[in-house]
């Protein structure tokens, strides 16, 4: 694609012309996701082996394994099984999603795909399943910070208001990282920014001898190679000492809550932050690469709608 706007121009996109080219009908779309997942040759998703008979004559299942004799399909232990949507819903719904860095609202799935608000919902949240990751140690320089989701009390109806409230009353944490080195970001929903909660998440994400860099919350205090700033004193920056790349990452996902989503759930928050980390982590790659990731992604994951709404 033709580049004339500011940007990362060493990336390419897919304007929706060429999107459309790609994915005319469901069978081509079918094909795309066959390939991302098998490649030229597909394999049982239950046993593994190679020994497939393709084009069974089964209206939504035409593989079969001749080992373990069980009919399959490319949806089949995918975040797709038990879908009604087309192929092509399921790229294009991809594609909205991947290129939206402030995601997409499930009435606008809803009305650019012309299916029901509802599976629209669902459809959404499955694609969320694909950016969970299970990354490697950063090995930094890291940027470690907190920050709290969840609307203005002023802004709450009467009887939703919280007496005496201060900025963080009735809000969720989450924390996050980011690594210098790599730009990759790994943020998680938490029950309270305490110094366990605080320190395990970064023992679990960090090689030890990283340096970290965070602002004076005591919760970081146990922290090797830690260097903070002190915003209580209007301090943001001191050398290398900053957490301005992650608060970046806030920024972002603040934008999202407030100019698209509007609310999010406490039940489902982490899924919305793992969206926005996924999406950012993937950033540097062409758009049909980051397509191609979540593709892939959605293989071995699954979320029924009961389960969402349970």
């Amino acid at each position: 694609m033709t580049h004339k706007a500011p940007g990362k121009s060493h990336r390419h996109g897919i304007t929706l012309l060429e999107l459309l080219r790609m994915f005319p009908d469901d069978a081509t779309a079918e094909k795309w996701f066959i390939e991302q997942r098998w490649g030229d040759e597909p394999w049982c998703p239950y046993c593994g082996s190679v020994n497939v008979q393709s084009g069974a004559k089964h209206k939504t299942m035409p593989y079969r394994c001749r080992d373990c004799r069980k009919r399959f399909s490319v949806r089949t232990l995918t975040a797709m099984e038990g879908s009604n949507l087309g192929f092509q819903t399921w790229a294009l719904a991809i594609y909205l999603i991947t290129t939206s860095l402030k995601g997409v609202s499930s009435m606008k799935l809803h009305r650019d795909l012309g299916i029901t608000q509802k599976s629209a919902w669902h459809l959404a949240h499955r694609i969320r399943k694909a950016f969970e990751e299970n990354t490697l140690p950063m090995v930094g320089p890291i940027e470690v910070d907190e920050t709290y989701m969840g609307g203005k009390n002023a802004n709450k109806h009467w009887d939703k208001k919280i007496k005496n409230a201060n900025g963080t009353v009735g809000k969720t944490p989450v924390v996050g990282i980011k690594d210098r080195e790599t730009n990759k970001v790994k943020a998680k929903v938490i029950a309270t920014p305490n110094q366990p909660t605080l320190e395990g998440f970064i023992e679990k994400h960090v090689k030890p001898d990283a340096k970290v860099y965070t602002d004076e919350h005591s919760g970081y205090n146990n922290v090797p190679n830690r260097e903070a700033v002190k915003h209580s004193v209007g301090e943001y920056v001191n050398g290398m000492a900053h957490t301005n790349g992650i608060e970046s990452f806030w920024s972002m996902l603040k934008r999202g809550y407030v100019g698209t989503y509007h609310k999010m759930s406490d039940k489902h928050l982490n899924r919305y932050v793992n969206e926005f980390a996924g999406r950012h982590n993937q950033r540097p790659l062409d758009t049909v690469e980051q397509m191609q990731e979540i593709a892939r992604g959605l293989v071995g994951k699954r979320l029924r709608y009961a389960h969402l709404t349970a």
